[in-house]
């Protein structure tokens, strides 16, 4: 096992320990719902409000790469492959890195997938050829990757934090394209971020690219996306307390905005340009949601071992704006099991639409979700029992279904053994296809033979309405 990844499972055991002694006692009856007698200080996940302006500025100088590939010995990698259909859907291997905590994530644009672990990064074309592959240390090095294709200016972009620089400075690696070509040059900022965490996440808007970790005073950062697509020496402006978790932007707006989840609320902010150019943060709306399913899931079993596995996390992973509309899945407690609950929310704190996969045997886990241009929607996650091996599963509807309903749940995969601990995933990655707007793809974990973690990745095919269940009525 590498140093990396002893490092990130010691912490993350310790977290995953924290979190079941927090999980809220199950409530008997028929609903969802929070113990009333869990004190309200013991409830998780509330992050401090943020300021509504930075508290400070830095410039940050980029790392310039010629091309994704820069040929140094030991940087390349080669994973994943395998192309076929499973059960109507183009499936291929993404990272077969063999640990239990992958961290998986694709974005697709510009002709390819992108598709990063903690292992490193691997392009694909669409069909599931690898086209080339590297480590983290091609990136200035790191963990955690999250990664974006931003439609509106035509860039990749990804985060990488290193908590093991010899500067002790800890920094948040943003690395951006310099067009849509993920081959060619790369331009990466290291942030300094010495009290942070693992466990964040970055998104983009027309204007701006965000970040938000817990951990620190200052939890959320902002820079401007021209100047990082054009390598420029990028202004970075940080809030004190937390803004939210920051929402991919794929209508084409300026202003970029952030969702907080909290016992009780949904909390929609945004980041705006001021009149003299610096960001703002203002509240857009601040709602009760009155969710029955809202606390942190418990730990799930699978088969053939006392071992439970991690469920995932109600803070969303994967948070969409799409057609005026936020959209997210997320991990919850559902009658003392965990549940994969979607939903649409409109800015202004109303719930347009939800809907809650669950199950008396199986337990739903590492859940995110991707939507299209249309409104159709593909919510990606993992199955597990006491009778079945964690395995990954997706469901998804078309935008003109019955609200709250998803389609019947599509197998992409069986696992094979039980993990040998508790860290599982830490999540799972689901996108619309940039490049025709229409096409939704995710990534899943499944267990190999030995126990570790296995990637999955599938596309549901919509821009030709080739959908699997037009394939089986042969309309």
């Amino acid at each position: 096992m590498s140093r990396t990844n002893r490092l990130k499972t010691g912490t993350w055991n310790l977290l995953l320990a924290f979190l079941l002694a927090e999980t809220l006692a199950f409530v008997a009856g028929t609903s969802c719902v929070w113990s009333q007698e869990q004190p309200r200080q013991r409830r998780r996940g509330n992050r401090p409000a943020p300021s509504s302006e930075p508290v400070r500025s830095e410039v940050i100088q980029p790392l310039r790469k010629e091309t994704f590939n820069d040929g140094v010995a030991g940087h390349q990698r080669t994973q994943g492959g395998n192309p076929r259909e499973v059960n109507g859907l183009l499936v291929f291997d993404g990272s077969q890195d063999g640990y239990r905590q992958v961290d998986p994530q694709i974005v697709v644009g510009g002709g390819y997938l992108l598709h990063g672990t903690n292992d490193g990064l691997v392009i694909y074309d669409k069909t599931g050829k690898q086209v080339e592959g590297v480590n983290q240390a091609a990136f200035n090095g790191g963990i955690d990757p999250k990664l974006f294709f931003d439609p509106h200016n035509e860039v990749f972009g990804f985060d990488l934090w290193n908590p093991w620089d010899k500067e002790k400075l800890k920094p948040v690696n943003v690395s951006i394209s310099a067009s849509n070509d993920p081959r060619g040059v790369w331009h990466t900022y290291p942030v300094p971020a010495p009290q942070g965490v693992d466990g964040g996440a970055i998104a983009y808007s027309r204007k701006w690219i965000g970040y938000s970790f817990p951990g620190g005073p200052e939890q959320t950062f902002v820079l401007r996306m021209a100047e990082a697509k054009a390598g420029q020496p990028a202004t970075v402006y940080h809030f004190s307390g937390n803004v939210g978790n920051p929402v991919m932007m794929q209508d084409a707006i300026d202003d970029l905005y952030f969702l907080a989840v909290t016992d009780e609320r949904f909390i929609v902010r945004r980041i705006t340009e001021s009149a003299d150019g610096t960001p703002r943060c203002e509240e857009v709306s601040s709602s009760e949601h009155g969710l029955d399913s809202i606390g942190f899931p418990p730990q799930s079993p699978q088969k053939g071992t006392e071992q439970k596995t991690a469920s995932g996390d109600r803070n969303p992973k994967v948070i969409v704006y799409q057609n005026g509309h936020i959209w997210f899945s997320q991990a919850v407690n559902c009658e003392g099991r965990a549940a994969v609950q979607w939903i649409q929310l409109h800015p202004e704190g109303k719930i347009a639409q939800r809907g809650l996969i669950s199950s008396p045997t199986s337990s739903y886990i590492q859940t995110t979700l991707a939507v299209n241009r249309r409104g159709d929607v593909l919510v990606g996650f993992q199955e597990t029992s006491p009778d079945m091996f964690i395995s990954p599963r997706l469901a998804w509807r078309l935008a003109d279904d019955a609200p709250g309903e998803l389609r019947p749940m599509v197998a992409i995969g069986e696992g094979r053994a039980a993990t040998d601990g508790t860290s599982w995933g830490d999540y799972s990655g689901s996108v619309f296809d940039a490049d025709n707007g229409l096409d939704l793809w995710t990534i899943q974990s499944t267990t190999g033979e030995d126990g570790k973690n296995d990637c999955v990745i599938a596309r549901l095919e919509l821009a030709q309405g080739n959908h699997p269940e037009k394939q089986k009525s042969g309309q």
